[in-house]
């Protein structure tokens, strides 16, 4: 009996092993035509946006470069709640943690914080009749949504991201 559960812990450690480098490789594979995606480095880029038009999916594009939006309630990550870190999908830089993430009835991801200060910036944008806060990655400047003050505590802030523009890799436990 002993042997027995050895065994099946080591299949199963072997399994989560192969799941986990599968999803690994796919986050690379996803991203092998884009010479800018790190998930490491936090130099800021300044990359033309005809150069971003050829290595980002047009979905990508159409958010990041082009300030677009994707439609309330249809984003991957609206109603995840698996635990891990959020990334730019355009440059790879670490924006949010899931402890971060909080359900709201807005339709999309929703964070109290991004993952350090430097994460994100802020940009006023006073288009659509509306005066909110534009959020872009502190990297490479893409469109990930705006910040509100109606958030939960600790911060009261609802950073509204489009799932388009994120990445997520879930915790390795």
């Amino acid at each position: 009996m002993r042997n027995f559960k050895l065994i099946s812990l080591f299949c199963f450690t072997l399994l989560f092993a192969r799941c986990t480098n599968a999803q690994n490789s796919k986050a690379m594979t996803e991203h092998s035509n884009n010479p800018y995606y790190s998930r490491t480095d936090t130099t800021p880029l300044h990359v033309s946006d005809a150069e971003w038009k050829k290595v980002l999916s047009p979905e990508v594009y159409k958010i990041a470069r082009e300030k677009g939006t994707e439609y309330a309630f249809t984003g991957k990550y609206y109603k995840a709640d698996t635990k891990g870190m959020y990334y730019c999908a355009a440059c790879g830089n670490a924006l949010f943690k899931s402890d971060a993430k909080f359900a709201s009835s807005c339709g999309w991801p929703s964070f109290y914080e991004s993952i350090r200060p430097t994460s994100v910036r802020y940009v006023s944008d006073n288009s659509h009749g509306m005066r909110r806060t534009e959020v872009l990655c502190g990297r490479c400047e893409a469109h990930l949504g705006h910040i509100f003050d109606d958030g939960p505590p600790p911060t009261g802030q609802r950073f509204c991201m489009n799932s388009a523009v994120l990445d997520f890799e879930p915790d390795q436990k």
